[in-house]
Formats: C-alpha cells, structure tokens, sequence
C-alpha cells in the first residue's frame, strides 16, 4: 500500500501495470481521486494527440511525394496595425513531430505562445524570420510587402523546402510549390508553428517600442488604434514607427519613413526574438 504521497508521486509520472492494479484496488478516496485524475490526463494526451495529426494532414500529403524532402510553413504578424512593423515566419519542422497545444497563436495565452516558442525553436530544422520595414509597407503596399516578405523568408531558409504551406498567401519562389490555406495557422501544424514565432516576435519588438513611447501603449495595443493610441497620435503626433499609408496617419501628411530594407535573422534562444528593426 502507498501513502498518497507517493501515489500521487508515482500516477505523476509513469506507472507500472503492477503499480496501476495496486492504486486501482486501493479503496481509498484520496488514491481513488488520484486515479481518476491520471486516467483523465491520459484521456487528454490522446485528444490532444490525435488533434495534432489532424494539423499534420497537409505536410503528410505532401511527403507521400519521394520528391518532397523538406515542408515549410509560413505566416505573418502584423498586416493590420497602424504602427510597428510587419513580422514574417517561416518553420521548417521535422516529418515525425509532436508540439503539444501548439495552434492558432491568436487563440493561445501570451504564457502558452512563449512557451510554444521556445519549443519550436528547440525541434525545428530550420526557422527564418523577415522583419517588414514601414518604408516598404508605405511603397509597396500591405498586400505586396508581405507577399514579397514571404518570398524573402523562404529563400533565406538554411534548407532548401520544395513545398511551402502559407497561410492564405500566393507568393512566388522558384521550384517551389506554394500551397495557400485559408485559415492555416489552425489548420497546419507548420504554419501555426510559424505563427508563434512571428507573432512572439513582433509582440517582443512591440514591448520594446512601448519603452521607448510610453505614450502609445504598445506594449498592450501592439500598434492598433486603441483609445490610448488614438489619443496619443491626436495630442503628439506620429511616431517614425507609424505606417504613412495607414489613416489616420496618411492625413497627418508627415514625412515619408527612413529608407531601410527588410531585416532577415535566424531566432536563436531568448534573444532571438528582441529583434529591433
């Protein structure tokens, strides 16, 4: 018989079959809840496993294919806000992987996508990061700047991927098959995998900011029109930050942003992600 320290102890890890018949059989209350609560985690692990597989469906489609050797996902954070940047992800993860909880990095927890960051750092096979300028976003447009980021991105790959799934984006790279899915980054595990990394990214890039103008609030509005935000650009003015192509901004009629072209870097550890552009 166990003490339910030790029980809880031993259902904490993995149990022997014959550790398991000893708990079961103890009548208990306390190791009988213990019990039922290790059931219920392993019921989860399994949902949660057999979700993941769903995400995979798309990379192992392709890798049916003897001809495809590597698959990357690419997204984007950033498209909409009046200020920051624009931050491009591409991630190459391994055939046979498993992230638990990893998804939509909008439907995660800043604490979960900081975690799910560090893990996808740590089992990825290749990962490329393209910060957009806000001089090329104002020249180029929104739309063709994060297209031609995600060219950038994925020709900057350390590995070459013949089939890159991206997230309800078409742009072009040579000898490369570019699958668009509407929605990826909840359907892909690749592509949510590089939705974590830019969106960490850019929230990291946008805390930075915020040190440097408290006034705007981006640590908590990440460059959207919030309140603040909006009352701050009324009272001061724009920042070099802000979009000249975005209203309110583009009726301020202020100077164009500094000539600066798009910053391409490889994530590496903690660090990795302070990225100022």
């Amino acid at each position: 018989m166990f003490k339910i320290a030790e029980a809880k102890e031993i259902l904490a890890g993995n149990p022997t079959p014959e550790q398991l018949n000893i708990l079961k059989e103890d009548s208990r209350a306390g190791i009988q809840k213990l019990v039922e609560a290790y059931y219920k985690r392993l019921e989860k692990q399994a949902e949660e496993k057999l979700r993941f597989e769903k995400m995979l469906e798309f990379e192992k489609e392709y890798y049916t294919n003897p001809a495809v050797k590597y698959i990357a996902g690419v997204d984007e954070a950033g498209r909409g806000p009046l200020a920051g940047p624009l931050v491009i992800a591409a991630v190459v993860l391994p055939r046979e992987v498993f992230i638990e909880g990893l998804n939509d990095s909008k439907k995660l927890s800043e604490k979960k996508r900081e975690s799910l960051y560090n893990e996808v750092l740590e089992k990825a096979l290749a990962i490329t990061v393209n910060v957009v300028s806000i001089h090329n976003i104002d020249t180029q447009n929104i739309y063709q700047a994060t297209k031609h980021g995600m060219e950038e991105v994925l020709n900057g790959l350390a590995l070459k991927p013949q089939v890159a799934l991206v997230d309800a984006m078409s742009p072009g790279v040579e000898d490369m098959e570019i699958m668009p899915i509407i929605k990826g980054d909840a359907k892909s595990a690749s592509i949510a995998a590089a939705s974590i990394i830019a969106k960490v990214t850019r929230d990291e890039m946008m805390k930075l900011l915020d040190e440097k103008f408290p006034q705007y609030g981006f640590a908590s509005n990440k460059g959207y029109g919030s309140k603040d935000h909006m009352e701050a650009l009324k009272t001061i003015g724009a920042t070099e930050y802000h979009r000249r192509s975005y209203e309110p901004i583009k009726s301020m009629k202020i100077a164009p942003a500094r000539v600066k072209e798009n910053h391409l870097f490889v994530p590496k550890g903690e660090d990795g992600k302070i990225q100022i552009w």
